[in-house]
């Protein structure tokens, strides 16, 4: 094992170890849940698209680039094929065998680019702790994580200009 696997692996440990509380446990538990296939943000994205009828198309928009980025992550596992950690127990079962790139991170970190621009400021702590909560279930490596935050990150933006072209354009 190489010292940045074997990192990785440690890391994970550590934050999976902090599962064992089972209120910390239940609650990485349940944002794990919600935020399972990017519905969370899908969810939020239509509200926010029912609500800001000024925007709506905004909001529409920055919707279909979360879940862009969580297609586009999850379509990166099967080419990437990284099997899940075996050296912690997960807390929770996983939609697929794959755990590279973290989509759960990809569609939070566009939710938390697109959505705070705008305006909905409280997405982005929401969108930490769902990416935190998949170490402390042990169904991801924190480089997993950190790669699809930088998808979902990279996506977010590479859309901006879309998301918010006026209604006109």
């Amino acid at each position: 094992m190489d010292d940045f696997e074997d990192l990785d692996h440690r890391i994970l440990s550590a934050l999976h170890a902090r599962g064992t509380d089972p209120r910390v446990a239940s609650a990485a538990r349940s944002l794990s849940l919600v935020g399972e296939h990017g519905a969370l943000w899908l969810g939020a994205g239509l509200v926010g698209a029912a609500v800001d009828g000024a925007r709506r198309g905004a909001w529409l928009r920055g919707t279909a680039l979360v879940a862009g980025a969580h297609l586009t992550s999850s379509s990166l596992k099967q080419f990437v094929r990284r099997p899940r950690p075996t050296h912690v127990e997960p807390l929770v079962g996983t939609a697929g065998r794959h755990s590279f790139p973290s989509s759960h991170a990809a569609s939070s970190t566009a939710a938390a680019v697109v959505f705070g621009a705008l305006g909905a400021y409280g997405v982005a702590p929401l969108a930490a702790a769902v990416c935190l909560s998949r170490l402390v279930v042990g169904v991801h490596y924190p480089s997993d994580v950190v790669a699809g935050a930088a998808l979902g990150a990279l996506a977010a933006r590479l859309g901006a200009r879309w998301m918010n072209r006026g209604p006109h354009d």
